[in-house]
């Protein structure tokens, strides 16, 4: 055998056991990945109490939901909602997220992305975006069962969000208007700081959700 071929059989070996270590990595991931995924939603429970290893029914509105979001919620059936009910979506906004929304919004106020410009302002350093903040209380709305569908918001701000902070969402339903019409309480708290940043109301329309 010529050291050309004895050399091209060690380059086809190696790179299959390149790919096969390759799969194997992935697989292993995968299964990871679903495990972490299964690990934080709740099984399914059997009549007689024990759980079924089946994970409960997807929420639509979760599908695209970072492991690192949190968020809880009083009612499950769109047929259940009530005054009272209550939504709380929560998660970290980071500098990649602050930097994100400016090149989407077009908003390159240089207090959100520049750190020596900011720190000679009021706040003494870069702050997340007000819209942004507020966004979280689209993020809670989306975790409503059914389609929620946007009608109004009021807000007032009362203080800044650092980069990096943890920052709450939480939205109750305090009238029932008619026609699955719904006027909330939406609540924005940082929680790194322990203060409420934003005050408001917001009515939303609860849709059925398409046929699948």
């Amino acid at each position: 055998m010529s050291h050309q071929n004895a050399g091209e059989d060690n380059l086809t070996a190696m790179t299959d056991a390149w790919s096969a270590m390759t799969r194997g990595f992935l697989r292993t991931a995968t299964a990871a990945n679903r495990a972490a995924v299964s690990a934080m939603l709740p099984s399914t429970t059997a009549e007689n109490g024990s759980n079924s290893n089946r994970i409960a029914p997807s929420i639509p509105s979760i599908d695209y939901s970072d492991l690192d979001w949190q968020f809880d919620r009083t009612v499950d059936d769109p047929d259940g909602i009530s005054v009272g009910d209550t939504v709380t979506f929560e998660k970290v906004l980071s500098d990649q997220d602050v930097r994100a929304f400016a090149a989407v919004s077009g908003d390159t106020n240089r207090l959100h992305l520049d750190e020596e410009f900011a720190s000679d302002t009021r706040f003494g350093e870069r702050i997340v975006h007000g819209t942004l903040v507020s966004g979280l209380i689209s993020s809670a709305l989306a975790r409503l069962p059914g389609l929620t569908i946007y009608l109004s918001q009021d807000l007032e701000f009362s203080g800044p969000v650092g980069i990096g902070d943890r920052v709450s969402a939480r939205v109750e339903i305090v009238e029932d208007l008619g026609n699955d019409q719904y006027r909330l309480e939406t609540v924005v708290r940082d929680e790194d700081d322990d203060v409420t940043v934003i005050d408001g109301e917001a009515v939303v329309l609860i849709d059925d959700l398409p046929a699948e």
